[in-house]
C-alpha cells in the first residue's frame, strides 16, 4: 500500500473500530492484537514508527533484573509480579521474532566477597520466575572464568562473577515489522500523521482530526473507540480531551553511547548491579560495538531529548572503572537518550524507584489511555489494552487475542543459518548476507532482489548495510524521510554517526528518485539528519 492509498484508507467514511494513536511499542503492539480478533483499526504516529521512547531502549528484552532485587529487599509484591511477567514476556518475544532477538549471556562481576551469596541466589532466583519460559541457567564463575568471558574487565580486586543469560533485540526494527504485522492482518498503518484535535459526539470521542505532517492536509477520521498509547506524551492527549486532567506521567532520560567493538566481547554483556548511586550499568555486544547505558533521571518531556555532558560522564567514568581500558570522549561513535514514561507518584522519592508497570484508563468522554510499562511486555499491555476496548466500547471482535503464538513480519520461516543460504542465492558478502538475515528474517530475499536492481553497494566500507536496504524501506517499511531510514530501519545513527553524515546526501538521493522529490525536499531531508546528528536522534 502506498502513503497516498493509505492516506485515502484513513478518509473513507466508515468508522474504524479502533483509532491507536502512537507508533511507538504499545502502540504499534495494540494494533497487531486488533487487528488479529478481526477489528478495524487505524493507527497514526506524529512523526515516525518508534521515533520516540522505543527507538532508544538498551536493546534488552528481560524481566528487570533491578526491579526483582527491590522486589525482594523491600518485599513489594508489584515489583515481584512485574518481573515474573517480564520473563514470560520476554520468552514470547524470543519466540515471536526470532530474527530481531536472541539470548545473550551476562556477567556480573564481584568484587566483594559479601555480594557473592546475595547475588548468585538473586539471579538463580530470576532463573527460577522465568518456569519453562527461561533462556540459560545462572552460575557462580571463578576469577579466571570471568576474565576469560570478559577479558577487559578490571582485574584488579576481582573476587569471582555471576554468569546469567537475558535477551536483546533491536527496538527500533521491531516496532516495523509489528506495524508491518498490522497491516498485513488488515490495519491502517500511517506515520507523519498527527491528531490535532478529539471530535466528540454528544460529549463522547468519536474520532478525531488529523492532519498529514509532510503535506498539511487535514481531514478528519471516525471511530468507535481511540487509544491514546503516545507513550510520555500520553498527558498531552489527555488534555486535549480534558483540559483540566491532572497529568499523571513522570518521565526519566536514560542515555546511552556507543564504543567501537574492543569494549564488549562479540557474544558476552556485562551487568554491573549497583553503581555509585545504586543504579544498574550495561555493557552490551549490540550491531558490532559496544552499547553502554544507562541513566535514570528526572527529565522534562521533548520529542528529541539530549544527553547531557553530565550523563555521559557518568557513564564514562563507570567504564573506567570497571575496565582495563583507557576512554575518553573521543572513543565515543554516537550518543542517544530516551524518556522513559512512568505512573506519576508524588510520593516517590526518585524516578528510579517507580514501578515499571503500565496502568490503563478511560476518561469520561471515553479516551482510553494506556501509559508506563516497558518493551519487553509490549505484547501484554496491547492485549490488556485491547481488552479493555472491547469492553469499554461494546466491540465484537471475531477472535480472542491471538498474539501470544503470532510471529511478527520476518520472523515465520526465519533461519539462524540463513545468512549462507543467501551468500549462495544472491552472491552477497557474508557480513552483508547476516545482516540482512537477521534484519528482515524471511524476507532477506526480497531485499537481495531489491538489490539486484542495481542496489547492491554498500552505503558505507565500515557496514553491512546496502542501498538495496533503502529502496526496501521506501517501498514496505513506511520509510518517508531520510532521518527515518539512518536512525531505525538502519541503526547507522545510533552507531557512527560520522558514518551517517558521510551516506546522508547517497541516502537522500536515492529516496529522492523513489519518492519524488525535488531539490528543496532533498535538501531539507539531508540539513534534517545534519541536524538531529549535531543535537539529538
Amino acid at each position: 500500500m502506498t502513503r497516498q492509498e493509505t492516506l485515502a484508507a484513513l478518509k473513507q467514511d466508515e468508522p474504524f473500530d479502533l483509532l491507536v494513536v502512537g507508533g511507538g511499542a504499545t502502540g504499534c503492539g495494540i494494533a497487531v492484537d486488533a487487528a488479529l480478533r478481526g477489528l478495524k483499526v487505524a493507527l497514526v504516529e506524529k512523526n515516525d514508527l518508534a521515533e520516540g521512547t522505543s527507538s532508544r531502549s538498551t536493546k534488552l528484552v528481560h524481566g528487570g533484573v533491578r526491579y526483582l532485587e527491590k522486589a525482594v529487599k523491600r518485599l513489594d509484591k508489584a515489583q515481584y509480579d512485574l518481573v515474573r511477567e517480564g520473563l514470560h514476556e520476554r520468552g514470547v518475544l524470543l519466540k515471536n521474532a526470532p530474527h530481531l532477538s536472541n539470548p545473550i549471556p551476562f556477567v556480573t562481576p564481584l568484587y566483594k566477597w559479601l555480594d557473592v551469596p546475595m547475588v548468585t541466589i538473586g539471579l538463580k532466583l530470576y532463573d527460577l520466575l522465568a518456569g519453562k519460559m527461561g533462556i540459560g541457567h545462572s552460575r557462580l564463575l571463578s576469577r579466571k572464568k570471568a576474565l576469560q568471558r570478559f577479558p577487559m574487565l578490571q582485574a584488579k580486586g576481582l573476587k569471582a562473577g555471576v554468569l546469567y543469560y537475558d535477551g536483546q533485540f533491536n527496538d527500533a526494527r521491531m516496532a516495523v515489522a509489528l506495524a508491518m504485522t498490522a497491516r498485513e492482518h488488515g490495519a491502517v498503518v500511517a506515520n507523519h500523521v498527527e491528531v490535532t484535535d478529539l471530535v466528540k459526539e454528544s460529549g463522547h470521542v468519536a474520532g478525531a482530526r488529523l492532519k498529514d505532517s509532510l503535506t498539511g492536509s487535514e481531514w478528519t477520521l471516525r471511530a468507535r473507540g481511540v487509544v491514546n498509547a503516545t507513550g510520555p506524551f500520553g498527558d498531552r492527549l489527555r488534555q486535549m480531551d480534558d483540559p483540566a486532567a491532572t497529568p499523571i506521567i513522570t518521565a526519566s532520560s536514560g542515555i546511552h553511547i556507543v564504543l567501537d567493538e574492543r569494549f564488549a566481547p562479540p557474544e558476552t554483556g556485562l551487568m554491573i548491579p549497583k553503581t555509585e548511586d545504586g543504579r544498574v550499568l550495561f555493557v552490551i555486544p549490540w550491531q558490532g560495538h559496544a552499547l553502554v547505558g544507562t541513566t535514570d533521571d528526572p527529565a522534562e518531556i521533548s520529542e528529541h531529548p539530549r544527553a547531557t555532558e553530565d550523563e555521559v560522564d557518568y557513564l564514562l567514568r563507570h567504564v573506567r572503572k570497571y575496565f582495563d581500558l583507557s576512554v575518553t570522549r573521543d572513543d565515543i561513535k554516537a550518543t542517544w537518550s530516551g524518556l522513559r514514561p512512568l505512573v506519576a507518584d508524588p510520593e516517590a522519592a526518585d524516578t528510579s524507584n517507580l514501578v515499571r508497570d503500565h496502568v490503563i484508563s478511560m476518561s469520561e468522554a471515553g479516551l482510553l489511555t494506556i501509559v508506563g510499562g516497558k518493551w519487553t511486555s509490549y505484547r501484554r499491555m496491547a492485549e490488556d489494552t485491547v481488552d479493555q476496548a472491547v469492553a469499554g466500547y461494546g466491540l465484537e471482535p471475531a477472535l480472542a487475542c491471538q498474539t501470544n503464538d503470532t510471529p511478527v513480519a520476518g520472523g515465520a520461516g526465519y533461519l539462524p543459518d540463513g545468512g549462507a543460504r543467501l551468500v549462495g542465492a544472491h552472491g552477497l558478502a557474508a557480513d552483508v548476507a547476516a545482516n540482512l538475515n537477521r534484519a528482515y528474517g524471511d524476507r532477506a530475499d526480497a531485499v537481495a532482489e531489491v538489490a539486484a536492481e542495481g542496489f547492491d553497494s554498500r552505503l558505507h566500507p565500515d557496514h553491512p548495510y546496502i542501498e538495496a536496504e533503502i529502496v526496501y524501506a521506501v517501498r514496505h517499511e513506511f520509510a518517508e524521510r531520510a532521518i527515518d531510514v539512518l536512525a531505525r530501519r538502519l541503526p547507522l545513527a545510533l552507531i557512527d554517526k560520522a558514518a551517517t553524515a558521510a551516506v546522508a546526501r547517497r541516502v537522500v538521493e536515492i529516496m529522492a528518485k523513489e519518492l519524488g522529490w525535488d531539490e528543496a525536499r532533498g535538501q531539507a531531508e539531508y540539513d534534517l539528519v545534519t541536524e538531529r546528528l549535531a543535537v539529538a536522534l
